[in-house]
């Protein structure tokens, strides 16, 4: 400090405070410890065994039904596959990808469709993607190419060059043939866990997804597998197992209340025949033609004829014939009368068809699933109608793609 001039009184407190808590400390450290007192003796408890485990006798059949899934997970999980999806304008309900910080980025599930490379998953998991990215079970990654996709089926097909050795496809199993209470194991990525097995059964049939809209009209999802085992976003395009590690179906979709995204115990599959049946286009062409007829339709119930006075009381009531249209060329009516009241626009006098090859048709639903399961583009169909005069009619119909 220059001769003559005063401390700054400020600084000198300062320094003095730091002295003060540097002593504080060196004491903290420098005292001995109070001794804490000893610790009461408690008394010594009567010994008591640990409780019985359940015997061999009643845990068997968990134990097999456990081993069984041990088994088909560890036969399975090889072919199931987590795709990294990159894009510009992804689901929102896409979860991100771990340790990619790109926010357009998504995640879901497929399995290994044959020993060429081909991988199976759902449309709306890599319709709008930029680049695409296979995990397998090991840890191995692969880029991937997008083959073809089916909007109206949700399903798409992808490539990968490589497989891990030893790696071979699942086995696609009868979907015709399952049945409600069967045994459904869901194997996917939910919200990018890789790999997961939930458990559960096949609690429905024959149920419908609404499918892509389009100028014409908007076109459904139909033989739909309805399932209880847990399926989360993520889950997206993975398999559905029956017990025998067999494909019945492709993860697709669930239903949530508003403003939820997680499962609720209601997930939805769509079915292997439909797998068989569009997939080996998608390889071969890139795409698949779906049959179409050409009609807008309404179920019959007995509310519903009551309404309309009709005596018909089951089947698929015509509401409107597209022009031109495959329905159109085969003469089938829709109601050209006066709108009914508080129905509008529906008008009385369409046609009433009530069986498609010979299988009697309840609804809508169950007339386009027997039009997917049995028919392709180019075939013939003979639909058995009821007029507006109450006439039955057998009239043949030449199914044209879907415009």
């Amino acid at each position: 400090m220059p001769l003559g001039q005063r401390p700054d009184p400020t600084v000198e407190a300062i320094q003095t405070q730091v002295a003060l808590m540097a002593e504080e400390q060196l004491l903290l450290l420098e005292a001995t410890p109070t001794p804490r007192p000893p610790l009461p003796v408690l008394p010594t408890l009567p010994p008591v065994s640990p409780q019985p485990t359940l015997g061999a006798e009643l845990t068997e059949p968990l134990l097999s039904q456990e081993r069984l899934l041990v088994e088909l997970f560890r036969r399975a999980n090889p072919a199931v596959v987590s795709i990294d999806v990159l894009g510009s304008s992804l689901p929102s309900d896409h979860p991100p990808i771990p340790g990619l910080p790109d926010a357009r980025s998504g995640q879901g599930s497929g399995f290994l469709y044959d020993d060429q490379g081909h991988i199976v998953t759902n449309n709306h998991v890599v319709a709008r993607s930029s680049q695409l990215q296979v995990r397998f079970f090991d840890g191995t990654t692969a880029l991937a190419e997008l083959v073809g996709t089916d909007p109206d089926s949700d399903l798409a097909v992808i490539r990968v060059r490589r497989l891990p050795e030893g790696v071979g496809p699942l086995t696609l199993g009868e979907s015709r043939v399952v049945e409600v209470g069967q045994t459904a194991v869901a194997i996917g990525s939910p919200f990018g866990e890789q790999n997961t097995l939930t458990v559960g059964v096949v609690s429905g049939l024959g149920r419908t997804l609404r499918g892509p809209t389009r100028s014409i009209g908007t076109y459904s999802i139909p033989n739909i597998i309805q399932t209880d085992a847990s399926i989360n976003p993520g889950n997206s395009g993975g398999p559905l197992l029956n017990i025998r590690g067999e494909v019945i179906g492709v993860n697709t979709a669930i239903a949530v209340s508003q403003g939820n995204s997680s499962f609720e115990g209601v997930g939805y599959a769509v079915p292997a025949s439909t797998v068989a049946k569009v997939v080996p286009g998608l390889i071969s062409e890139g795409r698949f033609d779906h049959p179409w007829m050409g009609i807008a339709m309404l179920s019959l119930d007995a509310l519903m004829a009551e309404r309309l006075g009709l005596e018909v009381d089951r089947g698929v009531l015509i509401t409107d014939v597209r022009s031109p249209s495959p329905a159109q060329r085969a003469g089938l009516r829709a109601g050209t009368g006066e709108p009914i009241e508080g129905m509008m626009p529906l008008q009385a006098g369409g046609d009433i068809i009530i069986a498609i090859g010979g299988q009697p048709v309840a609804d809508s639903d169950q007339l386009l699933g027997l039009l997917d399961l049995n028919y392709r583009a180019g075939d013939t169909a003979v639909l058995t109608v009821v007029r507006a005069n109450g006439t039955t009619e057998e009239v043949e119909l030449l199914l044209e793609a879907r415009p």
